[in-house]
């Protein structure tokens, strides 16, 4: 089926035919237009814009966005699905496809109408693109801790900070930004915003080089004395770090979703690599401990997948353990992605650090998911406190 004539991803309330068309339409997606391309993209740090806009004709850009806006309607447990998918073709792109959804989904529940009619159409569309801007220099896993300033003045607050490690920096039409509007309320006193991409004060950092992920572009935002209305906020005042942490559950599940993926194909590579290469005049796949390696491997992400398709049930059903349950699929899928795709890259020898096997690129680009939408770490942390706490 040519990736340009699926058919458009399908309201929430969907049989499971109708499932399995949407997953095998994504699927010719990510084989068609993404992995032919990903090694390439990768060497050359090319972020594929016209490939995205593509996705977005697709559904890509709104999966579980309503339907008024351009969204597909879909629940998170059909989101997990199709984030696993994509990274089977790119998991670069499938993660940065994540982050934009995660800024279209807060937009699509904290936004009010006219936020939701201004962005959303264009997002989901992916015409334009969003970015979502938390982790600051000196704050990244303590959050509550972001020092960028948003002062009142008028019918405008005046934006000023620097956001760091943010995907989509200089190509996102719209970036919402975590502010503190109160400095003396901790968590309760940062604020959303939503800053266009034309704003004067608002520019970017270089782009950071970095071990992967070299298909979407990673900078700085910064801001300098931004002024932005104040219909811009998003929500309510102080509702902001609410807001980011909500988002972070679905974000975090998606990525897990999109460490399976790559994990899987890295995984079918090495047991074909396996059947082929001959030592000592027997195949790999005739060695006792090649065989036991590739059932561990298998054995990790069908528990790792079990868990994320847990979590996106729990964050459908809105179960009062989601966040916990979230935090639970992310340390363990991401932490398993790494390793299988890093034992498949040992299981071709001097040939899966060769770029041009794909191996490595697949190891570096998951390397950063157990990091990311809150390390892994404080994914223990979020787990230890609920459980504590009864």
């Amino acid at each position: 089926m040519d990736a340009t004539t699926v058919p458009v991803l399908a309201p929430a309330a969907i049989s499971d035919d109708e499932r399995a068309a949407i997953l095998e339409a994504v699927r010719d997606f990510a084989q068609t237009e993404l992995a032919p391309h990903a090694l390439e993209w990768d060497a050359a740090s090319v972020f594929p814009r016209d490939t995205l806009r593509r996705g977005g004709e697709l559904g890509l850009g709104g999966i579980y966005i309503r339907e008024d806006v351009g969204g597909s309607g879909l629940s998170r447990s059909d989101a997990v699905a199709i984030f696993e998918e994509l990274a089977q073709g790119d998991p670069a792109i499938a993660a940065y496809i994540s982050i934009h959804n995660m800024v279209a989904w807060m937009i699509d529940s904290h936004g009010d109408d006219t936020q939701r009619q201004q962005w959303l159409p264009l997002l989901t569309s992916m015409a334009g693109f969003g970015s979502y801007c938390l982790t600051e220099p000196g704050a990244g896993s303590d959050a509550a801790a972001i020092t960028t300033s948003a002062i009142r003045d008028g019918d405008e607050f005046v934006l000023t900070g620097v956001k760091q490690f943010i995907s989509g920096g200089g190509e996102a039409s719209v970036y919402i930004v975590m502010a503190r509007t109160d400095a003396d309320a901790g968590a309760r006193g940062i604020t959303a915003f939503l800053v266009p991409a034309d704003t004067p004060g608002l520019s970017f950092g270089a782009i950071e080089h970095k071990m992967g992920w070299n298909a979407q572009p990673t900078r700085q935002v910064i801001l300098d004395e931004v002024r932005i209305p104040a219909a811009n906020v998003l929500g309510t005042e102080g509702q902001g770090f609410k807001i980011a942490m909500s988002a972070l559950d679905g974000g975090r599940i998606n990525i897990a979703a999109c460490s399976l993926g790559g994990a899987q194909w890295a995984l079918d590579r090495a047991v074909t690599y396996v059947h082929e290469r001959f030592t000592f005049g027997e195949p790999l796949a005739e060695k006792q401990a090649v065989v036991f390696a590739l059932a561990d491997m298998a054995t990790e992400l069908r528990a790792a997948r079990a868990l994320v398709r847990d979590a996106a049930a729990a964050l459908d059903a809105k179960s009062s353990d989601a966040s916990m349950q979230c935090a639970m699929a992310k340390r363990f899928a991401t932490d398993a992605g790494f390793s299988v795709a890093n034992q498949a890259l040992q299981l071709h020898g001097g040939y899966g650090y060769l770029h041009e096997y794909g191996i490595e690129k697949v190891v570096r680009d998951l390397r950063v998911h157990q990091i990311l939408e809150g390390t892994n770490e404080i994914m223990r942390v979020i787990i230890g406190r609920q459980l504590l706490a009864g």
